[in-house]
């Protein structure tokens, strides 16, 4: 209600309950009940990306994502860059897997909601309890409508910040991800989630909904000539 309460929430509600409250708004809109586009700046995206695979009714037209962390974090900003991690990184990054994957944890805050450790996927607490495990359907429930859900929406515009330091790692703008060794980045294409469509994407991409595109700079690092382009281009 206030830009306090929506700071707040940003941090201390959890991304299921976000995307709820954003389902909410957007089915009371009578301007949204033929469709609408969501266009997502940083961690908005998730709550684009949740809806999408929620409810989208009424149905999203056009994703248009800008820096978003659709396929979660690795780590904290500014950690493993360029291939390079420190050993802080990896400590860090080994503290925040074992404090995230609880019910109160994902239950209080939403950057726990999308970090994906990805040495810790195939662990149950993980796939029990993450809530972007369950947005991947790597979980250990899955949900079809998740994937139904996904392939409503026509285009997914996909905007990387070629020099992001704040989503880890920056290929993850692009569905990527780390592989095992934390160096190693695996594209779109190369990830399970894409090559056994876990939730879609494999087949939204075959139907040419997955498109990319990307700036130069840092983190949420452009222009309104950029964002004007995109709009006029995707939406």
């Amino acid at each position: 209600d206030t830009k306090s309460d929506d700071t707040m929430n940003g941090f201390f509600m959890d991304m299921n309950t976000n995307v709820d409250v954003f389902a909410e708004k957007v089915k009371a809109d009578p301007k949204l009940k033929n469709g609408f586009n969501c266009v997502g700046l940083s961690q908005g995206n998730n709550i684009c990306r949740g809806y999408i695979q929620r409810y989208n009714e009424p149905m999203v037209n056009t994703h248009l994502s800008i820096h978003g962390p659709l396929a979660g974090v690795a780590a904290l900003p500014n950690c493993y860059l360029d291939g390079e991690r420190g050993e802080l990184c990896q400590e860090i990054s080994d503290v925040m897997a074992k404090l995230a994957y609880n019910e109160k944890m994902q239950d209080f805050l939403f950057q726990a909601d999308y970090f994906r450790d990805i040495s810790s996927v195939d662990t149950e607490s993980y796939k029990k309890y993450s809530q972007m495990a369950s947005w991947n359907n790597e979980g250990i429930e899955t949900d079809a409508n998740m994937k139904s859900n996904f392939l409503k929406t026509n285009k997914f515009a996909m905007i990387k910040a070629n020099g992001d330091t704040v989503v880890v790692p920056r290929e993850g703008e692009w569905w990527g991800q780390y592989d095992t060794d934390f160096e190693t980045t695996l594209t779109m294409k190369e990830t399970a989630w894409y090559k056994d469509d876990l939730f879609g994407l494999k087949t939204a991409d075959e139907a040419g909904k997955i498109l990319f595109n990307s700036t130069e700079g840092n983190h949420l690092d452009f222009t309104t000539d950029e964002l004007y382009g995109w709009l006029d281009l995707y939406c």
